[in-house]
């Protein structure tokens, strides 16, 4: 940038990095998204095609940025768990979550026909990005075993709040008073004895959310191999952004997303996969 004498201005840009040493926790929401949902006309109580939608989009984010080790997506909203030595922008807390939170939107909507093909975007999705940072690993397992609880008490209630509206015939009003001061056993009472619903029996995605791994070993700059004699400066830039668009080439190659749909609640999650949490250690 040219040193002129407004240049002054940049003082004003002050810094924000996240403190170091700690779990980096990314959170999207979709703004808006009951009024979205039924602008284009999502299936009650759950639609395949819109968490597929969502699953894809923080598949893709997770391509793009290696660092992104765990997350965890239900209904409108996705978690991100960073490695704990991430140095992603410097950590700096308004471009990650500016970037990566434009990043999934963007995926979402680019990803929107694949999965509504005969459902034209009558205007477009947003979602708000915050990151909080937690201190320990149990701070991050009960994090995702309060998102993943939630889940499921949303879902038994949706679930049977919609059973009453499309197969009883109640209003909207009518169905959440029915549910006023019930229990999660008086739910599931109420969907078997009603509509011979087993709950338990429901596809795992509805009731557990998504989990997605990222099985690649992360590479990091220090690895891509350093000129061995001096360049102009053009040249170095020029060696800079090639070593970068190759080191990213090479995340994206060795990326390997599982999607699952289990249980993060208990120990054998987290037994089974230490490399989640120690993995910087």
């Amino acid at each position: 940038m040219a040193n002129t004498r407004y240049a002054y201005v940049r003082d004003f840009e002050l810094p924000d990095p996240l403190l170091p040493g700690v779990f980096m926790l990314l959170r999207l929401d979709g703004h808006s998204f009951h009024r979205f949902s039924d602008k284009h006309e999502f299936i009650k109580p759950n639609d395949v095609r819109a968490l597929k939608l969502m699953d894809h989009a923080a598949k893709d984010i997770m391509e793009e940025y290696p660092d992104i080790v765990l997350a965890f997506g239900e209904s409108d909203e996705y978690s991100f768990l960073l490695r704990k030595a991430t140095t992603l922008y410097n950590r700096r807390q308004s471009k990650i979550v500016s970037t990566l939170t434009s990043y999934f939107t963007s995926c979402y909507v680019f990803r929107w026909l694949h999965y509504f093909p005969d459902v034209p975007l009558q205007y477009p999705p947003s979602f708000d990005g915050r990151i909080v940072l937690y201190p320990t690993q149990k701070h991050i397992r009960d994090y995702f075993a309060w998102r993943q609880a939630d889940t499921h008490i949303n879902n038994l209630y949706n679930t049977t709040f919609w059973a009453l509206v499309q197969q009883e015939g109640q209003t909207t009003a009518e169905a959440h008073a029915t549910l006023k001061g019930t229990y999660s056993k008086d739910k599931h009472e109420l969907l078997f004895s009603r509509f011979g619903i087993n709950y338990n029996k429901l596809d795992a995605q509805f009731r557990k959310g998504s989990v997605l791994l990222n099985e690649a070993s992360p590479m990091t700059i220090a690895s891509v191999p350093k000129p061995s004699s001096p360049m102009p400066m053009e040249g170095k830039k020029e060696k800079k952004a090639k070593s970068k668009k190759a080191q990213r080439q090479q995340h994206q190659k060795k990326a390997k997303i599982e999607v699952l749909h289990c249980d993060i609640i208990g120990n054998e999650f987290w037994d089974g996969r230490p490399e989640i949490l120690e993995g910087d250690k």
